[in-house]
């Protein structure tokens, strides 16, 4: 693939000198707002996600290659990133309306892509939940909201990376066996469809075919629930890789630390070349109770020790199993 000037120096600002890339992923609103809650529902929504951010930005970001935030609240954790770290910014609003049918997409209220560009944004990133078996009439409405956005990112020659999050729409749950069943048919849908160049996508950061504890062999685990052999999900990485015209990077999809670090590993070995992950919560997720229920000074000392010690897991993993992206892009 080509990349325009601004789109290359935006792929190049997101990932490390040796061309991978190495993000956290703390875009998160709805989700982070009601872990905040359950453990301390004195801290209000807004404050809550602003002070967390702040602290996973100050500490974590600066030591990844790039960080992703949402605009609604991540302004001021912005503010906390050195010069030389990345910025990506999420285009979506958090969640979905679960009273209509098909999880339609939502543009954040108060921002354009050129006011993104303006305000120094590295790359943007878009969030859509797909199921390629859903309605059509969704999906075409969910292919045009895509299309529009990668013109808007064209225009501005702003780095465009596309989420697509599989979802049932025959409503299996998403940590189901039934599902896991399905998810590898539509990871590997979104492989293929989503590097359409009408859809002007750079990027691509996307779930894994097979969950590591839905392999055989991997009962260390405790929500370990076996649905694939070893050598069915080595063939899902595999051809999922191959279907993708782009570069592409890992979602680490609420997995803790050391099963995201298996999985790595394991995407390599089976032949996947991704190059990087935009990791969340497998890095910051347990940081959230020493921040509701003990105050600043124990969220920063989680965040210096155990937060760092899962961010170098991370690290360490990608460094040892990802692809630079200079291999795909001309």
């Amino acid at each position: 693939m080509k990349l325009t000037p601004g789109k290359k120096r935006g792929l190049e600002l997101i990932s490390d000198d040796e061309h991978v890339v190495l993000a956290t992923a703390m875009d998160q609103r709805g989700s982070l707002g009601k872990m905040i809650t359950a453990y301390n529902d004195s801290i209000s929504y807004e404050a809550g996600l602003s002070q967390f951010k702040e602290g996973v930005s100050e500490v974590l970001g600066n030591q990844s290659s790039s960080l992703l935030l949402d605009p609604e609240y991540g302004w001021s954790a912005a503010g906390k990133l050195k010069d030389d770290i990345g910025l990506i910014m999420a285009y979506e609003k958090t969640g979905y309306d679960a009273s209509e049918k098909g999880r339609l997409p939502n543009l954040v209220d108060d921002y354009a892509v050129r006011d993104l560009v303006e305000r120094g944004v590295s790359a943007l990133k878009l969030l859509i939940y797909y199921d390629h078996n859903e309605e059509e009439k969704y999906n075409t409405i969910k292919k045009a909201f895509i299309k529009r956005v990668g013109d808007e990112c064209r225009q501005n020659d702003l780095l465009f990376i596309l989420e697509p999050v599989s979802y049932s729409s025959e409503g299996f749950g998403s940590k189901s066996a039934a599902f896991a069943r399905r998810k590898p048919e539509i990871v590997e849908y979104f492989m293929e469809e989503f590097s359409k160049e009408k859809y002007g996508i750079d990027l691509l950061k996307v779930e894994v075919p097979v969950s590591i504890y839905n392999i055989e062999g991997y009962g260390q685990y405790d929500n370990y629930e076996p649905v694939f052999s070893k050598e069915e999900a080595v063939t899902y990485y595999r051809t999922c890789s191959e279907k993708s015209h782009l570069p592409f990077i890992y979602l680490s999809g609420g997995v803790t630390n050391e099963q995201f670090i298996e999985t790595l590993h394991f995407a390599k070995e089976a032949g996947a070349k991704f190059s990087g992950c935009l990791c969340g919560r497998a890095i910051w997720k347990d940081g959230v109770h020493p921040f509701a229920k003990e105050g600043k000074e124990a969220y920063y000392q989680w965040l210096e020790t155990t937060g760092v010690e899962n961010l170098e897991n991370v690290k360490k993993a990608i460094k040892d199993t990802a692809t630079p992206w200079t291999e795909f892009v001309e």
